[in-house]
């Protein structure tokens, strides 16, 4: 298995995590700073695409985004690792994934995606999986420290994205994965120390998915519906090195976040992945306001599985005439080589696809872009 030299490790280690002669290291100055006004996204203070407005409907303030949770995915488990293997070697690399990730990162920004989704259990790698899972991909150890070569390729993306003032919607946990951290305690500790590293390393340019779909098979309680608000308030209370992450959990496709999760968000999450019909889109952005009241909150699908963006009306226009952000959710695989989508490796991260040029047309006439 290829891994990073002890060299880059030790580079890795001593600008995020050591202590040198008693004092912390002096963490990098970074470019991007995300924050939230009312119902908009501020980038360095300043909405995102001022003045920008698409058939009508204002753009400003929004955060389109796309569902790229695999940026930093291994597996552990030898025996499933070769359905990861590239058609050209044979094996699988996570080192490469990583490279050609960061790669296409400048050709996503310059056709307006200001955001994507990374997680540090991933997502599943055949887009839609039975529930038996036998990969192990997982940042973190079963007593919630974490791995130090997922944590090498985490900063390589972090850091790119803050010079190309993107945003990450960072997750921390994945069901069929959660499993592996041993007990509640561990999961508490692998959110601090997710806390520890964002601030070590001064990063500003993200925000905090706690798990995905919190309302699917997760094995620990506190990542459920009924408590993981109690993440959310932990991450709250937390302001490290003078910084407090913006945080929110997301439900599964058509699902309203319950009054607790909202009530306690610092923007609101929405799947959706098997809603048919456009309108309902909107309806659902409509219903998010409605039992929000009178506080305003920016409303975000950072996963969608439909597409359709030939049509006057499709799941992205539908969000944005709600002044909702939208994200990509695109599931597809091939039966050999890479696989056309943005979920299951071995991934082509480039625009390589009619489905994923289509997306990303879309995106820039709404945008106009980015430089």
């Amino acid at each position: 298995m290829f891994r990073p030299s002890v060299l880059a490790l030790l580079t890795s280690f001593l600008l995020f995590h050591a202590t040198v002669y008693g004092q912390k290291v002096k963490p990098p100055k970074r470019k991007t700073t995300v924050s939230i006004v009312g119902d908009q996204f501020y980038i360095n203070g300043k909405p995102t695409f001022p003045g920008r407005t698409w058939n009508g409907y204002k753009i400003e303030g929004l955060l389109p985004n796309a569902r790229l949770v695999q940026g930093i995915f291994d597996d552990q488990n030898k025996e499933s690792r070769s359905r990861w293997a590239y058609p050209d070697t044979k094996t699988w690399d996570p080192n490469r994934n990583t490279d050609e990730f960061i790669a296409a990162m400048p050709v996503w920004k310059a056709h307006g995606l200001l955001a994507f989704t990374l997680n540090l259990q991933g997502g599943s790698p055949e887009g839609y999986s039975v529930e038996h899972q036998p990969w192990i991909n997982s940042m973190f150890n079963p007593d919630g420290s974490y791995h130090p070569f997922y944590s090498h390729r985490l900063h390589r993306i972090l850091n790119k994205a803050d010079e190309l003032g993107m945003v990450v919607i960072f997750g921390l946990f994945y069901f069929g994965q959660d499993q592996y951290l041993k007990n509640e305690a561990a999961v508490i500790n692998a959110v601090n120390n997710t806390l520890e590293i964002l601030a070590d390393g001064n990063y500003r340019n993200v925000i905090l998915e706690i798990n995905n779909e919190c309302d699917i098979r997760y094995d620990h309680a506190i990542l459920k519906p009924e408590r993981v608000h109690e993440l959310i308030q932990r991450v709250k209370a937390s302001k490290i090195r003078g910084h407090r992450f913006l945080v929110s959990t997301s439900f599964s496709g058509g699902t309203i976040p319950t009054d607790k999760v909202i009530q306690e968000a610092d923007f609101v999450l929405l799947h959706g992945n098997g809603v048919k019909e456009p309108a309902r889109i909107a309806d659902f952005v409509q219903q998010v306001r409605a039992r929000a009241g009178s506080r305003k909150l920016p409303i975000v699908f950072n996963e969608d599985d439909h597409f359709d963006f030939d049509k006057p009306s499709n799941h992205f226009q539908a969000a944005t005439s709600a002044y909702a952000s939208w994200g990509l959710f695109d599931y597809r695989m091939k039966n050999e080589g890479f696989n056309d989508g943005f979920q299951s490796p071995p991934i082509n991260w480039q625009i390589s696809s009619p489905r994923k040029k289509a997306f990303f047309d879309y995106l820039k006439e709404i945008t106009g872009g980015l430089p």
